[in-house]
């Protein structure tokens, strides 16, 4: 027998709609011929009805968005149809707090159906089907929610994605959902509607905009400290999914990765500009912690050279974290005797008056790590020229070389600043910079707007080693993995692989001198080891990225929307890499944690030159 609601709603009628070419006509009785949910969206992920007004669309409010600049309300439709490839949920957007309306009521909405790109179109993301500019009522309240669909490793297909349609651009919008076969057709098919996750592992921690990544497929890609390691291109890690709140966001729970997210957490299902397919919940489950500790690397011994990559993420001396850093500097990472440096800020931060030097930051880094207990370290930089290395603006980040005198010295060569270009010269039948410290082939367009590599000439136990400090090009602009071009387009590419092959051509400039060279190319290289930024590094053997002497479950450090990955990477030259004699260690001690100091995990290498 079918509950008093459910009877209001099948006797709803509508009068026909006149006139507009854009306007949907509706019949009486409505149960015969009105648009419901399921129709509105449709088979594929634009709506038939997109620009068309639609009237008297019925369901049951299951959430009600009542912050940030997307406020409104989830309607799904209780008697659903038996095209899987159709959602029966919608999102109803009212631009300001929605009132008068609660979860649970049965309601009538009239409106225009709208794709909404989060981001905006030049983004490539997909579109949320919504009907806007509505006008609601109230039929009952104290309806019951409809169900939620359960998402977990059974109901999400191992593919991630078909191909793009070539016709259109490598889209997937028109193509038909396979809800079956590929997990973004999966979710796609569920989009508005209530789902739940259960006792899903976290893959990537709360971050600062109150939200988490879990996956439910907790065996695909697992690492030993319980993230999901993102290893190809083609390799997409399917249960991952984007965790938010329809709470306050001081109640979001603070989690690491390798906790669980236990018991239910259910809510609507939408997809949001960062992240894409997301279950914003209005149940969440309660975290129980996995554990996770920070890592610590081993010292290095008397014959070891110790060289680091460790970007810092914007400091400058107003920062909190200086103690942070110089704590893991001498616990975490035992005090390396070289630390490429990235994202060091000038003086004065993002405070945009013409201030490059960076002393001021520094010297309050040295002496953070003297008090924990660390060498009294020295350093090496170039003051880049204002605003034309990219970064936040006015900070002026560049690369620093952080040394103990006690362990290795560095070489001195007059003459390098922000414009000049060292360049290799021979010196009693051995390779040596023309300026140390120096910047490579600055005016070259690859560093437009970027960070230019900084080289140094350093000696230890009578041997010299060459050290090439980078910070490549960010990935922004990317489209992301869940766009609607499939496959997405990584556009910042392009600059990362000229920025490649300029810092190959200088290493093969050393290598043509002295065979033999030892040389280390280390810092952010915002790119993965399987990448071809990567591969043009190692072109014609004269680099090789030590990540990739690690199990492949091994190699990340950073976690970014559920998948670990690699963009910090230390590269060796022939003469180190041959001798087998060199350990490598990605210290995580920031990308798994809520609290950390950085977003990045430093590298260790440790070899005999």
């Amino acid at each position: 027998m079918p509950s008093k609601s459910s009877a209001r709603l099948a006797a709803l009628t509508v009068a026909a709609v006149c006139s507009a070419a854009s306007t949907i006509v509706l019949t009486s009785p409505a149960h015969a011929d009105s648009v419901r949910i399921h129709d509105i969206q449709g088979t594929t992920r634009i709506s038939p009805y997109a620009g068309k007004q639609v009237t008297d669309v019925t369901g049951i409010v299951t959430g009600i968005r009542t912050y940030g600049s997307s406020r409104g309300f989830w309607i799904q439709d209780p008697d659903a149809d038996d095209d899987a490839a159709t959602s029966e949920g919608i999102f109803v957007f009212t631009s300001s707090t929605p009132k008068g309306v609660a979860v649970g009521d049965a309601v009538s909405v009239s409106g225009t159906v709208s794709e909404f790109v989060p981001g905006g179109t030049s983004s490539g993301n997909q579109s949320i089907t919504e009907i806007t500019k509505p006008v609601f009522t109230v039929v009952s309240s104290g309806n019951p929610v409809p169900a939620a669909t359960v998402v977990d490793a059974r109901s999400v297909p191992a593919a991630y994605t078909p191909a793009g349609d070539a016709a259109a651009n490598g889209s997937i919008n028109g193509l038909t959902l396979r809800p079956s076969t590929y997990a973004l057709d999966y979710y796609e098919s569920l989009e508005g509607m209530n789902v739940q996750v259960s006792d899903a592992r976290v893959v990537t921690a709360t971050d600062r905009f109150a939200e988490l990544w879990v996956t439910v497929k907790p065996w695909e890609n697992r690492n030993r400290r319980g993230g999901t390691v993102y290893g190809s291109y083609t390799s997409q890690n399917t249960g991952r999914l984007q965790i938010q709140s329809l709470g306050a966001a001081s109640a979001f729970p603070a989690a690491n990765v390798g906790d669980t997210l236990a018991g239910t957490t259910t809510g609507p299902l939408d997809y949001t500009r960062f992240g894409g397919y997301t279950l914003v919940a209005s149940t969440l489950g309660t975290v129980e912690s996995g554990g996770l500790a920070r890592e610590t690397t081993r010292k290095q011994k008397n014959g070891e050279l110790a060289v680091a990559t460790y970007n810092v993420e914007n400091l400058d001396p107003s920062d909190t974290t200086f103690d942070d850093h110089a704590a893991a500097i001498v616990n975490n990472l035992k005090s390396p005797d070289i630390v490429s440096l990235e994202e060091i800020q000038d003086n004065n931060g993002a405070t945009d008056d013409g201030t490059v030097a960076a002393d001021l930051t520094m010297q309050k880094l040295i002496d953070a790590i003297v008090a924990a207990g660390g060498p009294a370290y020295d350093w090496r930089s170039i003051d880049p020229v204002d605003k034309v290395d990219g970064g936040q603006p006015g900070g002026n980040i560049r690369q620093v070389f952080l040394f103990n005198p006690k362990r290795v010295s560095f070489t001195d060569r007059a003459g390098g600043d922000a414009t000049t270009a060292a360049g290799v010269t021979r010196k009693g039948g051995k390779a040596a910079l023309t300026v140390s410290p120096g910047r490579i082939d600055p005016a070259n367009a690859a560093w437009d707007d970027s960070r230019k590599p900084l080289v140094g000439e350093f000696a230890f136990r009578g041997r010299t080693v060459f050290v090439i400090a980078n910070h490549f090009a960010s990935k922004g602009g990317d489209q992301a993995l869940h766009a609607q071009y499939q496959p997405p387009v990584r556009s910042s590419e392009t600059q990362r692989h000229l920025q490649a092959t300029a810092v190959n051509a200088f290493v093969k400039d050393i290598l043509a001198t002295q065979k033999n060279a030892a040389v280390v190319t280390l810092g952010d290289i915002n790119d993965f080891e399987f990448s071809d930024t990567t591969k043009l590094l190692e072109d014609g053997g004269v680099l090789w990225s030590a990540i990739k002497s690690l199990p492949k479950s091994e190699r990340y450090s950073y976690d970014y929307q559920g998948n670990s990955q690699v963009l910090d990477q230390i590269l060796v030259s022939p003469s180190i890499r041959r001798g087998c004699d060199f350990e490598y260690d990605s210290v995580h001690i920031n990308a798994e944690f809520h609290d950390q100091i950085s977003d990045h995990d430093p590298q260790v290498l440790r070899f005999k030159p």
